[in-house]
């Protein structure tokens, strides 16, 4: 949290929590947020009113269905995907004749 840009006014905002909420329920929180993998302010609030609400914390498992099941990934190798979008065969963009120019 403290390596993104606004992360040290984000802790502090969290600490500043416990003026408004109980301790313990503002570690538990932050707790569960580290243990979710999402450190941040959003998701340590959005538990900490789960917690004094007696809301469950647990999310069920997600379990998409067939049809949102990706298939193909394209890696830009199709050539007329590419030249729609004015990538080439490389997948860089092409420079245009105009680009850059002043008119």
């Amino acid at each position: 949290m403290l390596k993104k840009p606004g992360g040290d006014r984000e802790m502090v905002e969290i600490l500043a929590l416990v003026l408004q909420h109980d301790e313990q329920a503002v570690l538990t929180a932050a707790e569960l947020a580290l243990a979710a993998g999402a450190p941040t302010k959003m998701h340590i609030l959005n538990l900490l009113h789960r917690l004094v609400d007696g809301k469950p914390v647990d999310a069920p498992p997600v379990k998409p269905p067939n049809a949102l099941t990706l298939t193909t990934v394209s890696g830009g190798e199709n050539p007329r995907i590419n030249g729609a979008v004015g990538l080439g065969p490389n997948g860089w963009r092409r420079q245009s004749a105009f680009s850059g120019a002043a008119r």
